[in-house]
């Protein structure tokens, strides 16, 4: 294979890189002697602020915690597409990283994970995720147990290279282990470009991979090339990856790394404690819903047969629904038990294509929906409408019953809920009073 260099300083192996690296290499270190001011074998200055990398730690845990309540297994990356080929190291001879395995040719068997982050529909842009797990080849130095190698999607040049980017998808995307390993000769960051696309999915063919390795502040230069392709069928796969407890040989883990990534690593990787089990769940949506819900009320000046009529026309759902950017389909039997419309939430073009089903219906009445738009998940919507003569009290009780929007505190949920509401009454009643309907 050929080697091909990436620059992204014109001036990366003058004295001012050289520099830079040293500073950046000091303020990366981390071990026994973190917090205490010693230096590390290296000669390097340990980690000074245990304090802070440790406080940011805590906090990662805590927000996987909340997580796990809406996804049990996998608070992130919840989906994911299951992967298998092999790596080729071409290894470093003009210079070395200082990771043994990165710095020998071979090549590895390698088991994957491509994901995207937050779940969100393949229509809007996420962080995406590929998990390695590498078998080193036998005669590797250092060879041992398969090493779990994590890269993001982040940007190549710097300071991009340090920041999570959300993307549409795979193609033109890049990826980096975002922080550093601690190798023989200072830190060493992994990177991959994607070489080659299958036609269509990622599960259709091979996806190829150049692998490459940089100093934090320093040019990529390219030491392999990865090629995976999906199982038949295509599916996800049950693997887990740590790649705090399982690195590449001659690699290890800077203390702030760990500090930043260890606790949220085991809580998202921990069984799904009792609280969150399916009865549990069951139970507290019981409870919650005995709690009053968000409850909004408005006298219009219009009869209950004028408000009744934009209510059943469902193709006006989105003229006083706010939130609601469009609609795409109608059921013809709206507004009867059991229809549906099929809606997009948002503004262009982040939109998002969902439906509402109706639960129950009382011509003139009374109207239950369960609203829904994922990723935030499904609410109850309950509109009752009180008819006198010329005037009519119209009422809209509402609460999320599913998803990530049942996290939130049912104080500040209930306010955001009223707030909307308030605005989607006054425009039932313009629509009312104009005459639209049926």
């Amino acid at each position: 294979m050929t080697q091909h260099l990436t620059t992204d300083q014109t001036a990366d192996d003058g004295a001012s890189s050289r520099g830079a690296e040293r500073t950046l290499r000091a303020s990366t270190a981390g071990g026994p002697a973190a917090g205490t001011g010693q230096k590390d074998p290296h000669g390097e200055p340990a980690d000074a602020a245990p304090a802070i990398s440790g406080t940011a730690g805590r906090a990662f845990e805590n927000l996987f915690r909340v997580l796990k309540l809406a996804r049990p297994d996998r608070p992130i990356h919840p989906k994911g597409l299951g992967l298998a080929g092999e790596l080729t190291r071409t290894g470093n001879p003009h210079e070395a990283s200082g990771l043994e395995w990165l710095d020998s040719p071979g090549t590895d068997a390698v088991e994957a994970r491509f994901s995207r982050s937050v779940g969100l529909p393949q229509a809007l842009p996420d962080v995406l995720g590929l998990a390695l797990r590498v078998t080193p080849a036998g005669g590797t130095p250092g060879t041992g147990d398969p090493a779990d190698v994590l890269f993001s999607s982040t940007g190549w040049r710097i300071p991009g290279r340090f920041l999570l980017q959300p993307r549409l998808d795979v193609d033109g995307a890049t990826m980096t282990t975002l922080m550093p390993y601690r190798g023989r000769n200072g830190p060493v960051l992994l990177g991959l470009l994607t070489v080659s696309l299958p036609p269509g999915s990622l599960s259709s063919g091979e996806w190829v991979l150049g692998l490459y390795w940089a100093r934090p502040l320093g040019r990529w230069r390219q030491c392999g090339e990865l090629v995976l392709h999906a199982g038949s069928p295509p599916g996800d796969t049950p693997l887990r990856f740590n790649p705090l407890e399982n690195q590449p040989p001659g690699a290890q883990t800077y203390a702030w790394t760990r500090r930043l990534r260890e606790r949220s690593y085991r809580t998202a990787q921990r069984s799904a404690p009792a609280a969150v089990g399916r009865s549990a769940l069951n139970q507290a949506r019981t409870v919650e819903r005995r709690k009053t819900m968000s409850t909004v009320s408005q006298l219009f000046n219009s009869p209950a047969a004028d408000v009744w009529r934009v209510l059943s026309d469902g193709w006006l759902y989105s003229g006083w629904v706010v939130g609601a950017s469009r609609i795409r389909a109608v059921d013809d039997s709206w507004p009867q038990a059991g229809a549906r419309l099929h809606h997009s939430v948002g503004a262009w073009p982040l939109v998002i294509n969902d439906s509402t089903k109706v639960v129950n219906a009382e011509p003139g009445r009374l109207l239950e929906l369960v609203a829904r738009g994922w990723p935030m998940g499904e609410a109850k919507v309950v509109i009752t409408l009180e008819d006198r003569g010329t005037q009519c009290q119209v009422t809209i009780v509402e609460d999320a019953i599913k998803g990530p929007g049942k996290l939130m505190p049912k104080f500040l949920r209930d306010a955001m809920i009223g707030v909307r509401n308030r605005e989607t009454l006054k425009r039932l009643e313009l629509m009312a009073a104009g005459g639209a309907g049926k």
